[in-house]
């Protein structure tokens, strides 16, 4: 798989990212058997195997049992962290983590750190490559941000900094405290939700060098089988069969070529646990679809022509 530089920063990535986020399945993470565990080792060296690179995570994904599960399978190959890139995020609470507390955001400064500490230990790692703000605080003093931003540099904990779910201005506005770029803006992007090409942040990403992470790349699998109960997903379903068919590949391949044709250079971010499904996904970096095929399957996706 070709790689590709992660904003200004030094960091070398695969084209597509593997997300950690289902690794031990959709139910109660702590009641997970030791089969679902096996399962989520399993499918994360598939996509290592099959040239993933960026392996992205939260300390929410099943209630930190995706880092434990992720720092086990990491040990198993000699010199695999060397060769991948750790992301990760923190800023979400749980309702009622504390006594009558609601499910919420929370970007102080202790909090941050004290959640990359926690991230590194169930990881088994000394550092994160990419260390992200999850969801927008509302209470978030991004001066304050910054300085658990640089206690994380300086004690050698974090290599690069980004944001997941931001808005342009969100983004500028924590931008203006920091010494060094933010490098990602992990967001929802797919032919099911355009609304990054039309708000501005694929525009900033591209004027910042901000390496887009895209998740739920296949419209957390309605892309797979788009339903046939409207014009628009007829529409689409058909100009994705089409694209599919012509090179003989699958119908998750093309939708996630069709993000890689993109000059912000979107990383889609892949999340199945499928070791098969894993590899598919891998073979949408050598698709490379012209500017008359991107276009039509916009103009399906979007049910209408261009203005």
């Amino acid at each position: 798989m070709h790689n590709l530089q992660i904003g200004p920063s030094k960091l070398q990535s695969s084209r597509l990212a593997y997300g950690c986020w289902r690794l031990a399945g959709a139910g109660n993470a702590r009641e997970a058997g030791q089969e679902q565990l096996d399962a989520g080792e399993r499918a994360v060296l598939a996509a290592y195997e099959a040239g993933f690179t960026l392996f992205d995570h939260a300390d929410v994904y099943c209630d930190g049992v995706a880092e434990e599960i992720f720092g086990r399978a990491l040990r198993k190959v000699e010199g695999m962290r060397e060769r991948i890139i750790i992301a990760n995020k923190c800023g979400i609470r749980m309702a009622n983590e504390l006594a009558g507390a609601p499910y919420r955001y929370d970007f102080s400064a202790d909090y941050i750190v004290d959640s990359c500490e926690r991230s590194l230990h169930r990881l088994r790692v000394e550092t994160i490559d990419i260390y992200q703000l999850h969801r927008p605080d509302w209470l978030a003093d991004w001066e304050e941000v910054a300085e658990a931003f640089t206690r994380l540099r300086e004690q050698g904990k974090v290599r690069e900094f980004g944001v997941s779910n931001f808005r342009p201005s969100q983004v500028t506005a924590l931008q203006s405290e920091l010494s060094a770029p933010l490098v990602v803006n992990q967001i929802e992007i797919s032919l099911a939700n355009l609304n990054a090409f039309e708000d501005g942040t694929l525009d900033q990403c591209q004027t910042n060098r901000i390496t887009p992470l895209a998740w739920s790349p296949l419209a957390a699998g309605a892309l797979v089988g788009v339903a046939g109960d409207t014009k628009t997903n007829v529409a689409l379903s058909t100009a994705l069969d089409g694209s599919a068919r012509e090179r003989g590949v699958s119908r998750s391949v093309i939708a996630l070529a069709w993000l890689l044709r993109h000059p912000a250079k979107i990383v889609p971010i892949v999340g199945s646990t499928d070791p098969d499904r894993i590899r598919d996904a891998a073979s949408a970096a050598s698709v490379e679809l012209p500017r008359e095929e991107w276009y039509a399957l916009l103009e399906a996706a979007r049910g209408t022509r261009l203005p």
